[in-house]
């Protein structure tokens, strides 16, 4: 293939996956969903294809192209028209943290550990699970949280043993894991075992296997999620 064939091949794909692209709609790019994904891939390396694969023809590749496009034109149309194509195709926004507690169940479906869900949170400038009423995990991989004002029953002032405040850290810190307590971020609060288990009798629980995520806020006061919440 000489030179001037694959420049005429390159300008000739950009040309049809831009007025593609156009026809298909902004949704395409601005929410990337399972369905946009797998459409936007298959698009492109059909259009790269017919810029640089000399053993496709033009017009094999065009028509390529646009039998793409005019599917997922079509099932973007259903997917507007009716709801049960809708979740078929791009499933279903799950609450992950509901009334201030962490959903478990619905974590583990969007494939998300804490730390994950804490990366998330902070790119919503929220460094505390505690300051969500309500976070909801969109179609296209988004967090969305509404943020509340309720502070934790549990604080210092509820337990005999006093939080030593020198060593309190500047952003909330987990102290338990999905049932496992974290020694190394105790240790660098100057606290212990013993006072973590008081905290945790206090609240009503004799197990730290039963508390699914622990974290000490920036007052020295312990927000704790368990492991028996239910999505009704």
């Amino acid at each position: 293939m000489s030179v001037m064939v694959l420049i005429l091949r390159l300008a000739l794909a950009f040309i049809t996956l831009l007025a593609l692209t156009r026809l298909m709609g902004r949704k395409e790019i601005s929410q990337m969903t399972f369905f946009n994904f797998i459409s936007a891939i298959s698009i492109g390396t059909i259009g790269a294809s017919l810029a640089i694969d000399s053993t496709l023809s033009v017009r094999n590749g065009l028509i390529a192209l646009i039998a793409w496009s005019a599917f997922t034109i079509a099932l973007g149309y259903l997917d507007i028209k009716s709801k049960p194509v809708r979740t078929a195709i791009e499933g279903q926004p799950l609450i992950v943290i509901r009334n201030g507690k962490i959903m478990e169940n619905e974590l583990r479906k969007t494939r998300l550990d804490m730390d994950a869900l804490h990366v998330l949170l902070r790119k919503k400038n929220v460094f505390s699970v505690s300051d969500v009423d309500y976070a909801i995990f969109e179609t296209d991989g988004t967090l969305s949280v509404l943020k509340h004002q309720a502070k934790q029953p549990l604080t210092k002032g509820d337990s005999n043993t006093p939080l030593k405040t020198a060593n309190i850290s500047s952003i909330p810190t987990a102290v338990i894991n999905d049932g496992k307590v974290n020694s190394q971020n105790l240790k660098k609060l100057d606290l212990d075992q013993k006072w973590l288990d008081q905290q945790l009798k206090g609240a009503g629980i004799t197990s730290v296997a039963d508390v699914f995520y622990a974290e000490i806020q920036k007052d020295g006061s312990l927000y704790i999620d368990t492991n028996d919440d239910v999505l009704h």
